[in-house]
C-alpha cells in the first residue's frame, strides 16, 4: 500500500513526538518549593509503632499503683488480735522507714517511764509512759488505719493497734474508752481514744509503742517528747540498735515536766473557778476552711467529732461548707 505524501507527513510528525516524550520523562523535576516540602514531610512522619509502645502503658500502671500502698501494708497478720502479728516472717536486718514528717505527739504530757528493762517486774518495758489525767484525749501519731482495738485485763488495759502508711506499727495503751474502730481509716492528729488506768497500771497514763515488723522501736528512737516533735523525717531500723534513744536528755524532760504540770495547774484552776462561780466559759467557734473535714477540726481544738456533731446539730457525714461556724466548746 503506497501513502500518500499527506499521509507520509503525518506519520513521521507522530513519530517525532514519540520520540520526544520518554526524553522529556526523564528531564521532569519538581520545582525546588515542592521539593522541600516533600522532604519534610517525609522527615516529620512518626513511628506509631514507637508510639504506642505496651510498655509505657505497663509503666504508667506501675506508677499509679505505687502511689497507692494501702493493698500491700494492710495484708501481713492484719486479721490476727495478737499486737505482734508478724510473728514467723523474715524481718530485714537494715530498713529505712520514711515518712515521720506528717505525724501528730500521741499525747503532750511528758516521759514518766522509760523505754527499756524493768528490774522491778524482770521484764522488757516496750514502750514509753506519757503522763496524762483520765478522758485526755490521744490521737493516731500518723495516718494509716486500726488494725485492732482490745481489752487485756493483765496488760494493756483497753488498747488500739494502727498501722501506718509508712510502714510501722504504733499501740496505745491503759484507755478508758475507744473513738476508733478496726479497719478505720485516720489521719495523723486523728482522735482515736480517751487515755485512761486499765489493765496492769499503777496509775493515769499512756503506754506508747512503735513498732516495725513486731520489733518494738524505741519510741525516743523516733520522738523528742521533750519538744514534742519527730528528731528527723526518716529512722533507720536496725536489729543491732532498734532499742537505743536518739538524743535523750532526762534534764530536757524534766524541764518540758514542770512546763507541762504547771500548765495543766492554771488549766484545773480555771476549771475549779468556773464551777464555783457557775459558768462553764463562753462558746467558741471556728470557721471551716478549704479542706477541712470534722475530723481535722476536732484534732486541731483538741475536742471529738462526737461532740462537734452534738454542739452543732450534724451527722458525721454531713458536709461542710467554707466559712461555715463550727461549735467547739
Amino acid at each position: 500500500m503506497t501513502l500518500s505524501p499527506k499521509l507520509k507527513l503525518t506519520a513521521a510528525a507522530l513519530m517525532t513526538v514519540f520520540a520526544i516524550i520518554p526524553a522529556a520523562a526523564q528531564k521532569y523535576r519538581l520545582p525546588g518549593q515542592h521539593t522541600e516540602q516533600t522532604q519534610n514531610l517525609l522527615a516529620n512522619q512518626v513511628n506509631v509503632g514507637r508510639t504506642l509502645s505496651v510498655d509505657h502503658t505497663i509503666d504508667y500502671l506501675n506508677y499509679a499503683e505505687e502511689q497507692e500502698p494501702e493493698g500491700d501494708i494492710y495484708d501481713a497478720g492484719w486479721n490476727s488480735d495478737r499486737v505482734n502479728c508478724y510473728a514467723g516472717l523474715a524481718v530485714p536486718d537494715r530498713v529505712v522507714i520514711t515518712g515521720l514528717d506528717n505525724y501528730c505527739m500521741p499525747h503532750p504530757g511528758y516521759v514518766t517511764s522509760p523505754y527499756g528493762y524493768r528490774k522491778r517486774f524482770r521484764r522488757m518495758h516496750k514502750g514509753v509512759d506519757l503522763k496524762l489525767n483520765v478522758g485526755d484525749t490521744i490521737r493516731a501519731a500518723f495516718d494509716g488505719r486500726v488494725r485492732l482495738t482490745k481489752y487485756e485485763a493483765r496488760g494493756y488495759g483497753k488498747y488500739v493497734v494502727v498501722r501506718h502508711t509508712n510502714d510501722l506499727e504504733t499501740v496505745y495503751g491503759h484507755l478508758s474508752r475507744f473513738l476508733v474502730e478496726p479497719g478505720t481509716y485516720v489521719k495523723a492528729g486523728t482522735p482515736i481514744a480517751l487515755g485512761g488506768n486499765t489493765g496492769r497500771s499503777t496509775g493515769p497514763h499512756l503506754h506508747f509503742e512503735t513498732r516495725y515488723m513486731g520489733y518494738a522501736i524505741n519510741p525516743m528512737a523516733i520522738f523528742d517528747f521533750a519538744n514534742q516533735t519527730t528528731h528527723t523525717d526518716t529512722y533507720t531500723f536496725d536489729k543491732r540498735t532498734y532499742t537505743k534513744a536518739r538524743n535523750y536528755s532526762p534534764a530536757a524532760n524534766a524541764e518540758y515536766a514542770k512546763a507541762y504540770n504547771s500548765s495543766n495547774s492554771a488549766k484545773a484552776a480555771h476549771r475549779s473557778s468556773s464551777k464555783a462561780t457557775g459558768k462553764s466559759g463562753r462558746g467558741k467557734s471556728v470557721k471551716v476552711r478549704k479542706g477541712d473535714t470534722l475530723s481535722q477540726i476536732a484534732a486541731r481544738n483538741g475536742t471529738t467529732v462526737k461532740k462537734l456533731c452534738r454542739l452543732n446539730g450534724l451527722k458525721t457525714t454531713s458536709k461542710l461548707q467554707i466559712g461555715q461556724n463550727i461549735k467547739v466548746k
